[in-house]
C-alpha cells in the first residue's frame, strides 16, 4: 500500500541564495532531499514536490499590499526548481498561490497541473503519512505540516532537510516546536525507515 509520501516544499530558485527572497543556505539541503526521494523512489512511493507559483500582479507581494518582494513569477527562472533537486519523472508537481488574491503558504492551498486539489490527490491516491522538507521551514513547511495534521494525516518532519528564512531569530526553531507539539513527528535520515 502506497499510503505514505515525499513532500518537498517550494525547493525553487528564488529561495536559493541569488533569488528574489533566499532563505541563508536554502540550497544546502540539496543533497539532503535527493537523498530522501532516492530511498521514497526506490519503494515506489509517491514525491510530490510544490512550487510558489504567483502572477506577476497578487496581493502577496509589497506592490500590491502585501509583505514580501516579487518572487516566483509564474513562468520565470525564479520559479523553477533548483537545478541540484533531483525529482524523479513520475513526481506530482503542485502550485499554489497562483490566483491574484492569496498568499498560499500551505501545499494544502494547491492544486495539480490539471487542476486537482492537493488533499483530493491524497485521499484518491489513499496516502496516510506525509514526510515533509524543503523551504522555508518557518512559513511554507510550518503551514503544509500544521495543515495536514488538522486534515488528520500523520506527519513526519524532515529535520535535516528543511531551512528557514528567521526573520525575527528563532523563527525556524519556534516553528519546528509548534509542529511538534501539534503532532508532527521528526527524524533525520539515519531514521528512515520506509
Amino acid at each position: 500500500m502506497k499510503t505514505r509520501a515525499l513532500v518537498v516544499v517550494d525547493f525553487q530558485n528564488d529561495f536559493c541564495p541569488g533569488g528574489a527572497l533566499p532563505v541563508p543556505e536554502g540550497d544546502e539541503i540539496a543533497d539532503t532531499l535527493n537523498s530522501y526521494i532516492e530511498r521514497f523512489t526506490e519503494k515506489g512511493l509517491p514525491v510530490f514536490a510544490s512550487k510558489d507559483w504567483h502572477p506577476a500582479q497578487t496581493s502577496h507581494f509589497k506592490e500590491y499590499g502585501g509583505i514580501w518582494p516579487p518572487h516566483c513569477v509564474m513562468g520565470t527562472k525564479g520559479a523553477e526548481f533548483h537545478p541540484a533537486l533531483r525529482l524523479p519523472e513520475d513526481a506530482i508537481i503542485l502550485l499554489k498561490g497562483d490566483r491574484e488574491d492569496e498568499d498560499a503558504y500551505s501545499v494544502f492551498q494547491a492544486h495539480t497541473e490539471d487542476g486537482r486539489p492537493f488533499k483530493k490527490v491524497l485521499e484518491d491516491m489513499s496516502i496516510e503519512h506525509l514526510y515533509v522538507g524543503g523551504l522555508a521551514t518557518d512559513y511554507c513547511v510550518k503551514a503544509t505540516v500544521l495543515d495536514a495534521l488538522k486534515e488528520g494525516f500523520r506527519v513526519t518532519l524532515l529535520l535535516d532537510a528543511i531551512k528557514g528564512v528567521d526573520v525575527e531569530e528563532g523563527d525556524s526553531e519556534r516553528a519546528i516546536e509548534e509542529m511538534r507539539q501539534n503532532g508532527a513527528e521528526t527524524i533525520t535520515i539515519d531514521g528512515l525507515v520506509l
